[in-house]
């Protein structure tokens, strides 16, 4: 059973739902403390983190909802909020009738973990029964926004002081093991931490000796781990978007621990494939 693996940068789900249609030198920020745009008479949009977005980099959607008395057509939505690079509008089109909400697919672009604080806004082009054609700034409620861009801001900062890495995979057996390498990637000198990983939905993952330490002074550090089969139910082989997760629980110094991705490329993920292929 084999399908493409997306490997998702963000880790925890936040506002899953829908309707149809690191370290010190990265702070938790927000992107919505400033005061709020004003509003747009007959439209309300909120921005959401799917269950499908996560999987997704730099994906989530936009609802929005008619609230007045008159059906327009958006043919573009993009997100416009500081804290994150500037994307064109994602061409589309979507019928709204009043009281109807429609979730809209949206790109973001990367964090900007310098930026200051800011109100985001939906960018729509909206087009009116008579014709008219408008380019609206929509306030964006919803802080899904503020939780991707304090998630991926953290995993910066832990990659900013060391890279991790994923080297060496063979198959042995009934598993596939390799090594976890911790390789200083900055000026920053502190100790950097594995504490804990967590295995994927269709994996375990085995990490020996942690915790994993890379100490001041030292460049590189790394452990011996071992992949098993962790299911084999063929419904969840065939609907996990993301089979190949391994959050790794990473602490700099003496700040608080970040979930950081082991990253896991393309020709790692056929390795793993076939794992599951033979044994289950």
């Amino acid at each position: 059973m084999r399908r493409t693996a997306a490997l998702a940068l963000a880790l925890l789900c936040a506002g899953c739902g829908g309707t149809d249609g690191g370290g010190e030198a990265a702070p938790p920020s927000s992107t919505s403390a400033a005061p709020a745009l004003p509003p747009v008479p007959g439209i309300e949009a909120e921005v959401v983190r799917q269950r499908t977005d996560v999987p997704v980099p730099g994906q989530v959607h936009v609802r929005v909802t008619d609230t007045g008395e008159q059906p327009f057509t958006v043919t573009a939505v993009g997100i416009d909020a500081p804290g994150f690079a500037p994307l064109p509008p994602t061409a589309l089109s979507a019928v709204l009738e009043p009281g109807r909400t429609i979730a809209l697919r949206t790109a973001y672009g990367a964090p900007d973990c310098a930026a200051p604080a800011g109100p985001p806004a939906a960018r729509l082009t909206v087009t009116r029964p008579d014709g008219t054609v408008e380019e609206l700034r929509v306030p964006l409620a919803g802080d899904d926004l503020d939780v991707v861009h304090r998630e991926e801001c953290a995993v910066a900062g832990v990659r900013a002081v060391a890279d991790v890495g994923l080297t060496g995979l063979t198959a042995a057996g009934d598993a596939v093991t390799g090594t976890v390498v911790l390789t200083r990637a900055g000026d920053d000198d502190r100790a950097v931490t594995v504490l804990d990983a967590r295995r994927s939905v269709v994996l375990d993952v085995a990490v020996e000796g942690l915790p994993l330490v890379l100490e001041p002074g030292e460049e590189l550090a790394s452990a011996e781990v071992a992949f098993t089969p962790a299911s084999c139910e063929p419904h969840v082989l065939a609907e996990t978007k993301q089979p190949f997760l391994f959050p790794l629980s990473v602490a700099v110094g003496e700040a608080e621990p970040v979930a950081v991705p082991l990253p896991v490329d393309a020709a790692q993920q056929e390795l793993f494939w076939d794992l599951l292929d033979r044994v289950c």
